[in-house]
């Protein structure tokens, strides 16, 4: 089932600015769990954990940043010259 334009920006929102913090005090927390590796095997999780995160919501993100598909251009109204 496909979600419309509407759907998928408050869908992206929702994740944006709920699921992704909780995403990373997830993600730090089981990163301290392993007894603070060092600085390039912390940096290689927090990077391929970083990317992860995204794949199962790329399908919501795409094209929420275009103009709406499905609404009705705006017509011309007086005094725009065309």
């Amino acid at each position: 089932m496909a979600l419309s334009y509407k759907a998928r920006r408050r869908w992206s929102l929702v994740i944006l600015l709920i699921g992704l913090p909780a995403y990373v005090v997830i993600a730090v927390t089981v990163v301290d769990w392993l007894d603070r590796p060092s600085f390039w095997v912390e940096l290689l999780i927090y990077v391929t954990l970083g990317f992860l995160w995204m794949l199962p919501f790329r399908f919501v993100f795409l094209g929420v940043g275009k103009a709406d598909p499905d609404a009705t251009p705006p017509e011309d109204g007086p005094g725009r010259e065309g």
